[in-house]
């Protein structure tokens, strides 16, 4: 029995030991990047972890900088913008969608979930040429057409969403008929208040991928004035388009990323009993 329970006690010391070693390596880089923000230096690269002297000039640079080489305050409007109406847009398409192909039994329902499975497999970027002519075409090259492709894409992201949909009881939808309610009486009174756990994750999905994008932002607004950029671009343009070398401003760059950060690490931190819960529940049935 003794020999039993020191086997345990090992095995579980050996566990929380991997553990803090694990969470040493994941927050290293963290801990590390939050330092170089608060360090003064323009020479370049900075190979120290605890800086000598600590200094917020970094932050208030970036803030007072808004006519300058980098207007951070534009950028993280500009983003704020795309990011909250993607976000808004995105989740009505996907819940919609979810729910009419979770609850909808109609011709080519089957073969048009194969199609879009299939469709969801290819990145995005794969589309990124044609968009950037598309939209050129219709001189969209903006903030609205950045809107229009996150948004345009988000039909294909209902499969999470549409298992979550796949677990409510259909008995409760024909209870709700049976006492006189309509198919949207039935989504917005009914099903909704049930589904804040996916609507939830849905939206902070929709919310951080351009919120975090480089990628489109980059080929659509690359042409544009700065203070038309997005975070990410913006913070891409400081670093290696900027008037001198690619590592004036490092350290600004840094402090860009640590700010960008702090709304998603909240987000997260506020909404994780939802998110959570959203993805299991979505994931349990498909």
């Amino acid at each position: 029995m003794k020999s039993y329970a020191h086997q345990r006690l090992l095995s579980l010391v050996g566990r929380y030991i991997l553990l803090i070693l694990l969470a040493i390596i994941w927050l290293f880089p963290i801990v590390w990047i939050v330092l170089v923000s608060f360090t003064k230096n323009s020479t370049g690269f900075v190979d120290t972890i605890i800086p000598d002297n600590f200094t917020i000039d970094n932050y208030v640079s970036l803030i007072k900088n808004a006519n300058g080489v980098f207007p951070f305050v534009n950028w993280l409007v500009n983003t704020l913008i795309v990011s909250v109406l993607s976000m808004v847009i995105s989740t009505l398409i996907i819940i919609m969608m979810s729910y009419v192909l979770s609850r909808l039994k109609f011709a080519f329902r089957k073969p048009f979930l194969q199609i879009a499975l299939v469709l969801g497999m290819f990145p995005g970027f794969m589309s990124m040429i044609a968009l950037y002519y598309i939209l050129k075409s219709f001189d969209m090259l903006s903030l609205g057409g950045l809107v229009m492709v996150y948004a345009g894409g988000a039909g294909l992201g209902f499969y999470i969403a549409k298992g979550f949909f796949d677990t409510i009881p259909a008995s409760i939808d024909e209870a709700a008929k049976i006492d006189g309610a309509n198919k949207w009486q039935v989504f917005t009174n009914i099903t909704l208040p049930l589904s804040k756990p996916i609507i939830v994750y849905t939206a902070l999905m929709a919310f951080i991928a351009p919120w975090t994008d480089f990628i489109f932002s980059g080929i659509i607004l690359g042409n544009n004035d700065s203070k038309s950029f997005t975070i990410a671009y913006g913070l891409y343009s400081m670093v290696f388009n900027s008037k001198g070398s690619a590592t004036t401003y490092f350290t600004q760059f840094i402090a860009g990323c640590v700010i960008i950060a702090i709304p998603i690490t909240l987000l997260f931190i506020f909404m994780q009993k939802f998110y959570v819960n959203g993805i299991t529940a979505g994931a349990d049935k498909g």
